[in-house]
């Protein structure tokens, strides 16, 4: 094999050298990384509350911070127990109320507790969820069913992540088996395949070792982004494969590897940008999960091309002449016949397809979009989601809200429960103010001494001097001085302080008052710290509405209308499941117009720089996005919900990565035509990027594919599902959809052509040159100028307009200077800023001369 024509001044060529002569280094240090990154996977931490990803100014955000910082929440779990009659339900609710750690146990003979021969309870543990004995208590409920047909739902235990995990793991090892299938029948070597797999799990594993870097990631995006790299990124190792194999024919290992890397790097980072821009387009997002999932997929892409550009020339040196002895017959068939129906149908197709787009926006505004979990299936249940589905099917629910105010105003915070219970929308309010008490008190009721030794049956002197201390404590000096017969003190803040001061000894109580206190001190202090913050107080709405859908939106925003109303000059926030699902949907209206916006906008910049036509990028636009609206119309026509995370998602990676099956099929049409017929022209335009489409289509969509058939996840349930089907969609608007516009747009395409401005390659050379047009460069001195005639003598010019040849040679068409087989023109014309190549001659520079005329200024030393 001949040896490298690489030229040392090529910078390019020059950093491919440096790659590959270092390969050794490159590989110590990468290994170095790749240890590292085992270890420093397990630092990342995985956020699995879609809540935590709300815009920093929503007030549902803001409410939720707030109650986080103010109130305590006790561990609890919800324990389904079917086939058990009444009375059975009953004697196991009081083993159930006995055991240690359980502090209450929620069951009735309502439709809420008993139905349909089962029984739900809902127990409290003495602990803060976050409390690690919760798991105790939580073990010890489980060992009480242990004989009965139950079903646990609980948060104190989040399985999700590690569900999520195993998914994944085996999402990822069915997918690599798709990968090692296609590489093997696509491809035209079997080493292929080895190159290909070491240089993606190399870029695999660094990505993961790195997200730690991120501080917290969510858990969609853990789940997914080392799926959808190797499905968006594999490209890159294939087209850098490919031409190594090419420059391999013509030269040795070494040169080859060098040759086709210099090669590869300008046109596999051009590659990524369609790709890369359509995940931009998330960086816009409102809802922080769109940002988080972006610069996740993005530095994937980023550590895929830094493998491919660094790890794989090393690889391909190891494995270079094995691919040579592994080669086989290419497995994929021509597929002329889809070129020749397009040429057929290139009339009949566009018309179609544009009503096809008018329907497809229809259908996809209609797309059920919804924001909750409520009504959303998968293929396969995990446990925690069968107990979930079992409790909502047997029984009724209500939706509960979190109202959260301004503390310490119990009146107020009465007259705003007396409001809100107006509401048929509301079936019961929990508060402070709105607790009973005993004998026809409230926890909220001021009482006065005499009232409260009345009520606790203390004597009055007892009474007062409990008062007495109580103000002191909290200096209220002044109703000391007006009298403490008028002190009057709320039931809840006098209760606590009288346990206080029988722990402490200082009372003593005896028979039935100290009984009566003691089972009142626990539930007391639970109700205080579940609704009573340092500066804000906690009321519990419970709704007669689903809990989601426009009816209960709306009256969220009544509920917080109705309670600032009692607070105007202070803030309240109105907290819960619907109202985040409401935060969700306001987000989602401007974040679905953004994302789609600035994905076509970024797609469409990059394309008309790459054609440098306005006419080429906007239909390969149209059809993805086409597809785009095919895919989120789909759900609309079958009345299948959509959780709305997957549009923003989906629609993003789909411009960005589908984008790139229509480029192929649009640059190699507008290259072959050129020179050929326009039918031939696309059929072999189809031929060329059959194999191309094939290799990365069917790993996206069977990575797709899997991801909605394996997980029990939701959110990433129905953003593989989109995936999948959307790129079979794209897939075969490319086939047979887009050739036709090509046929029918070709004109336009043309028409709509357009020039950047660009210095044409040097022209140096010695003897009689023709000149026409402006050049800037030296002859025996310097000339800046536009000439017309003939240069004798040696020439180093750059040709900026018009056209340069050497008079002794014939000048040649454009036509001709496409052929492959002919040399390269000695002339080169730019009319109109339109590149045409131009010859490079050498010599010794010596004296010259210029005959002709000299039409603007320039000058001749």
């Amino acid at each position: 094999m001949e040896s490298s024509p690489a030229k040392k001044n090529n910078v390019m060529m020059k950093v491919a050298s440096t790659i590959v002569d270092r390969r050794n280094l490159v590989f110590l240090l990468i290994s170095i990384a790749i240890v590292f990154s085992v270890f420093s996977r397990s630092w990342v931490h995985v956020e699995n509350d879609l809540t935590a990803y709300l815009p920093e100014d929503s007030a549902t955000k803001e409410g939720l911070d707030v109650m986080n910082e103010q109130f305590i929440t006790y561990g609890s779990a919800s324990f389904m127990v079917a086939n058990i009659s009444y009375d059975d339900a009953c004697t196991l609710y009081e083993t159930i109320k006995g055991i240690d750690g359980v502090q209450s146990v929620e069951f009735n003979n309502t439709t809420e507790h008993y139905n349909e021969a089962s029984a739900l309870y809902t127990v409290t543990f003495d602990y803060p969820e976050t409390d690690k004995n919760c798991l105790d208590v939580l073990q010890a409920v489980q060992d009480a069913l242990a004989g009965y047909d139950s079903f646990l739902s609980t948060t104190v235990i989040d399985t999700t992540a590690e569900l999520i995990e195993k998914e994944v793991n085996m999402i990822t090892a069915f997918v690599a088996v798709i990968v090692v299938m296609v590489l093997a029948f696509t491809t035209d070597t079997y080493a292929d395949v080895a190159v290909v797999g070491l240089t993606f799990i190399v870029a695999a594993i660094l990505n993961m070792g790195t997200s730690f870097l991120l501080g917290t990631i969510s858990f969609v995006s853990n789940s997914v982004t080392t799926i959808l790299q190797l499905a968006l990124a594999l490209d890159y190792a294939v087209i850098y494969s490919n031409r190594f194999k090419e420059e391999h024919r013509t030269h040795d290992l070494h040169d080859a590897v060098v040759i086709s890397l210099s090669k590869a790097i300008p046109e596999i980072g051009a590659s990524s940008l369609t790709t890369v821009g359509g995940l931009i387009a998330m960086m816009f997002m409102k809802f922080r999960l769109g940002p988080d999932m972006a610069i996740n997929l993005i530095k994937a892409i980023f550590f895929s091309l830094f493998s491919v550009f660094l790890v794989m020339p090393g690889f391909l040196m190891i494995f270079g002449n094995l691919m040579e002895k592994t080669r086989h017959r290419p497995f994929v068939p021509k597929i002329p016949f889809v070129g020749r129906f397009a040429w057929v149908t290139r009339f009949i197709i566009p018309p179609i397809f544009a009503v096809v787009i008018v329907l497809a926006i229809h259908y996809s505004n209609a797309c059920p979009y919804v924001y909750g979990y409520d009504t959303l299936t998968t293929p396969r249940e995990n446990e925690t989601q069968v107990a979930a589905r079992m409790i909502r099917d047997t029984f009724s629910s209500r939706p509960i809200l979190a109202v959260v105010v301004p503390g310490r105003d119990y009146s107020e915070e009465e007259s705003l429960v007396k409001d809100l219970e107006a509401f048929p929308e509301v079936d019961s309010v929990t508060a402070i103010a709105s607790i009973d008490a005993m004998d026809g008190y409230k926890l909220a009721d001021k009482l006065s001494p005499r009232e409260f030794a009345e009520l606790l049956k203390l004597d009055y002197e007892t009474a007062q001097l409990l008062y007495s201390v109580y103000a002191i404590q909290n200096t209220s000096y002044d109703k000391l001085i007006s009298g403490i017969a008028n002190y009057r003190v709320p039931l809840i803040d006098m209760l606590l302080y009288v346990t206080e001061k029988v722990d402490e000894g200082y009372i003593t109580l005896e028979g039935e008052q100290a009984e009566t206190l003691a089972d009142a001190k626990t539930e007391l202090l639970m109700g205080k710290r579940q609704l009573e913050g340092e500066d804000y107080d906690r009321m519990l709405v419970y709704l007669t509405l689903p809990e989601s859908g426009d009816e209960t939106f709306r009256f969220t925003d009544t509920v917080r209308e109705t309670a600032q109303q009692h607070y105007p000059k202070q803030n309240v926030y109105v907290v819960g499941n619907s109202t985040n699902q409401y935060e969700f949907e306001k987000s989602f209206v401007v974040d679905n117009v953004v994302v789609s916006v600035v994905s076509i906008l970024i797609v469409l910049v990059v394309l008309l720089f790459t054609f440098q036509s306005a006419g080429m990028p906007i239909l390969l636009i149209l059809v993805i996005q086409g597809a785009i609206w095919m895919n989120f119309g789909y759900p609309a026509i079958v009345h299948e919900d959509v959780f709305f995370m997957t549009e923003l998602v989906v629609s993003s990676i789909q411009m960005g990565a589908n984008i790139d099956y229509a480029i192929v099929i649009g640059s190699r049409y507008t290259e072959n035509i050129k020179s050929m017929p326009r039918k031939d022209a696309i059929i072999e335009a189809m031929n060329f990027a059959f194999p191309t489409i094939l290799t990365s289509g069917s790993i996206l969509a069977a990575s797709g594919v899997l991801i909605s058939l394996i997980t029990t996840e939701c959110t990433i349930n129905g953003i593989g599902e989109a995936i999948g089907r959307g790129t079979f969609i794209s897939i075969f608007l490319v086939l047979f959809v887009l050739p036709q516009m090509l046929l029918l747009g070709d004109k336009i395409i043309a028409k709509t052509s357009f020039a950047l401005p660009k210095v044409n390659r040097e022209f140096s050379g010695s003897g009689a040159v023709a000149v026409d047009g402006l050049v800037v460069g030296r002859i025996s001195g310097n000339v800046n100028g536009i000439f017309r005639g003939t240069i004798d003598g040696e020439t180093d010019l750059r040709l900026l307009s018009g056209k340069i040849s050497r008079e002794d040679e014939k000048e040649q068409t454009p036509a001709e200077q496409t052929e492959p087989e002919k040399k390269e023109a000695p002339a080169a014309e730019l009319p109109h800023g339109e590149e045409e190549d131009s010859s490079r001659h050498t010599g010794k520079r010596r004296a010259g001369r210029i005959r002709g005329r000299k039409n603007n200024g320039g000058n001749r030393e």
